[in-house]
């Protein structure tokens, strides 16, 4: 075989086997996913949805392994991949809720924006503030518990008084404690959050009249007015959801005893988050508008759902 053959012979070979990619059509939902998920929203509402599917899935694996255990059908009642997986829904929580370490730093800057440019009404401007004042409440107390919790700090802490030199008083950090009030400050925040969605309401009510007696809804108006309000009903869900969560994690005996619905709620509200950040995500075509801005929720509630999980 001649020197030029046996080139042309590697370099087939080259492209059949390192070059087998070639034959991986190029696909629009792949860009359009790893675009959502190199954000850390995105990659986040998505463990959410397998962190609360895996919480849903764990009390049926159980359930299971118990009836087969007594149609004598396996040796044990007791299911090793209900373990497997309760195990990662913890680490998957775990790992969300250190990722919030530095959630103090957008919140900052949200009620900084929203003072040099507020939204559109009075009510809304009050609404928001509150919801941000919320969180200023919400995230000292999580990353504390998150700390105490790690035992990566000790059980008590100097107190103002003490560091001042006026006492020896120090103040003792209970976890369950600082998760019950983390998560109330979150439950203000969620409460709040049905207040903003009625006045979004209203003002989409209005946009909708005003375009209506102009000069009519033109393709590009419904198609924004359609967006404006799939984001609102989206938004409406998730918060529907999180509302008996936060109540159940505010109160120190919770609202239920079946964690099946913490599952369930979690997981409704996961796909209600998962796909609005997948809307607001997507590129915009020639037919469709852009994305609306998240009117609804300038601070994820779902980044909250895992406090104490």
């Amino acid at each position: 075989m001649s020197r030029t053959a046996k080139a042309c012979t590697i370099a087939r070979l080259n492209d059949i086997v390192l070059g087998s990619f070639s034959l991986v059509p190029s696909s629009e939902t792949l860009d359009h996913l790893i675009r959502y998920l190199g954000t850390w929203s995105g990659s986040d509402k998505l463990f959410t949805l397998i962190q609360y599917a895996l919480k849903l899935i764990v009390p049926f694996l159980h359930m299971r392994a118990r009836l087969q255990h007594r149609m004598g059908l396996r040796k044990d009642a007791s299911s090793t991949a209900a373990v497997s997986f309760s195990s990662f829904a913890s680490i998957i929580g775990d790992s969300k809720m250190l990722g919030r370490m530095w959630g103090l730093l957008p919140i900052v800057q949200w009620l900084s924006s929203i003072e040099r440019n507020p939204p559109p009404t009075r009510a809304l401007l009050t609404i928001e503030r509150l919801q941000g004042w919320s969180m200023l409440g919400y995230y000292p107390l999580e990353h504390l518990y998150y700390l105490r919790a790690h035992d990566l700090i000790p059980a008590t802490i100097p107190s103002l008084t003490t560091l001042l030199g006026r006492s020896t008083k120090r103040i003792t950090l209970n976890t369950n404690v600082l998760a019950m009030w983390s998560c109330r400050f979150w439950a203000l925040y969620v409460i709040l959050q049905f207040a903003h969605l009625r006045e979004d309401r209203k003002l989409l009510v209005l946009r909708e009249k005003n375009l209506k007696k102009g000069k009519g809804l033109t393709e590009e108006d419904g198609v924004d007015l359609g967006n404006r309000w799939d984001a609102y009903w989206n938004e409406l869900i998730a918060n529907t959801a999180n509302l008996p969560l936060a109540i159940h994690w505010s109160l120190e005996h919770g609202l239920y005893t079946n964690e099946i619905w913490t599952g369930a709620l979690g997981l409704i509200n996961g796909i209600a988050s998962f796909r609005s950040g997948w809307k607001a995500t997507a590129l915009p075509s020639s037919k469709t508008s852009s994305p609306p801005p998240d009117t609804m929720a300038t601070v994820e509630p779902t980044d909250m759902t895992d406090a104490v999980s």
